[in-house]
């Protein structure tokens, strides 16, 4: 089993599959990256050669929230490495990321805030993230009555926004409300939003 990954992880991470994102129907192109994104927890390298992060931010715009979704997901799976982070940076994806953190749909806002937080781990990735507004957008939908899910993915995000100075600054107005839900919620969020306050309030 664990000799046939890579051979099917070189068969579909290639040009022709990310090709397929470009030119195939709405179902075939979630098929696509539902099969990278599994593809892409043994190996992003060839993803990324691919010009897979390109077409994954291309998506993040796509009239289906089921498709934008998925390609935030992709771009996260992909952001695992320093140079899928540095690729997400230099393509253009942050500031689309941050917008959809307002998308309608819970499952897109979730998963454009986890990919914020794979690439904001740099530090290229905290400016690029603060200076496109995702401080702002992260605090926005912290505020919102949202499901645990979207919640742990925000924490997340800005905890790693708060290891930046400008990013710290702005983030100490949210300490009282990551108090109150780390009382109130389970042991998950409660080491969350620990660790969140923990960065936030830390004095060099």
């Amino acid at each position: 089993k664990a000799s046939g990954g890579p051979m099917i992880n070189e068969a579909v991470v290639s040009t022709q599959s990310t090709g397929k994102l470009k030119t195939e129907t709405d179902e075939i192109k979630e098929l696509v990256l539902d099969t990278m994104h599994y593809c892409m927890k043994v190996d992003t390298e060839q993803a990324l050669t691919a010009g897979a992060m390109e077409v994954f931010t291309s998506l993040l715009t796509h009239g289906t929230w089921e498709i934008r979704g998925k390609a935030a997901r992709d771009i996260m799976d992909i952001s695992f490495p320093l140079a899928g982070k540095r690729r997400a940076v230099k393509c253009g994806c942050i500031p689309v990321l941050v917008k959809l953190l307002a998308d309608p749909n819970f499952n897109v806002r979730s998963q454009a805030a986890g990919a914020l937080m794979s690439i904001a781990i740099t530090t290229e990735g905290k400016k690029a993230s603060i200076g496109e507004g995702a401080v702002e957008a992260l605090i926005t939908l912290l505020r919102m009555d949202e499901g645990s899910e979207v919640k742990l993915n925000v924490i997340k995000a800005i905890t790693m926004l708060a290891e930046h100075p400008e990013g710290r600054e702005k983030l100490s107005e949210i300490v009282p409300l990551l108090e109150q839900i780390k009382a109130s919620g389970g042991p998950m969020m409660n080491k969350v939003a620990t660790t969140a306050i923990n960065v936030i309030t830390w004095k060099p």
